[in-house]
């Protein structure tokens, strides 16, 4: 009997600790994400970011791809091409990796009534939506990226901070079910 009572008590002490790891390992995200920045930080920053004027014409950007580590995985290059009518937008984007790959890219985009912006790409999961405050631009989509020849739906909460009328800093954090997967630097410039 008493044999039996200590087996009981290592599995339900064994129990409790599985439960406290799943909730943890619920939560962090959780809390991680009432941390983040919010663009209703950046009000008066300036320059004052409009993505009409900024992603009109030809762009040029060089980046870096890190895993959840920190890791650097890829570097890259970009050029863009922007053009605007009224409120709708194309931008279209060529990737230019380290290890030879190339990829295309072409952004429809939408300025609304209310000043938020809506995108869509051929590998973008539904719409991207985002709007700007001072010298900050967030938007959020789902993109499907291959990861060892699979296809991966990958969330992206993407970061533009205008440093001056010809250069920006894109930050975008990736994440598949609420955990970091990787991260996305890029500096963007207007070329003359």
């Amino acid at each position: 009997m008493k044999r039996t009572m200590t087996n009981i008590t290592m599995v339900i002490k064994l129990l409790q600790s599985s439960i406290h790891r799943f909730l943890v390992l619920l939560l962090v995200p959780i809390i991680l994400a009432g941390c983040s920045s919010k663009i209703s930080d950046y009000p008066l920053n300036q320059p004052k970011f409009d993505m009409q004027t900024f992603f009109n014409g030809k762009l040029r950007a060089y980046g870096l791809v890190q895993n959840r580590s920190g890791k650097v995985i890829r570097r890259f290059h970009v050029d863009l091409l922007g053009k605007w009518q009224n409120n709708h937008g194309i931008l279209e984007e060529v990737f230019y990796y380290d290890d030879g790959e190339t990829q295309q890219r072409t952004w429809s985009l939408t300025k609304q009534a209310d000043g938020r912006y809506v995108g869509s790409a051929s590998d973008v999961i539904g719409k991207a939506v985002g709007q700007s405050q001072g010298f900050a631009f967030n938007w959020q989509y789902t993109l499907t990226i291959n990861v060892d020849n699979e296809p991966w739906d990958i969330h992206l909460n993407d970061w533009l901070y205008q440093l001056d009328d010809s250069r920006l800093i894109n930050r975008t954090q990736m994440s598949k079910w609420g955990f970091n997967v990787g991260e996305v630097t890029l500096i963007i410039e207007k070329e003359n």
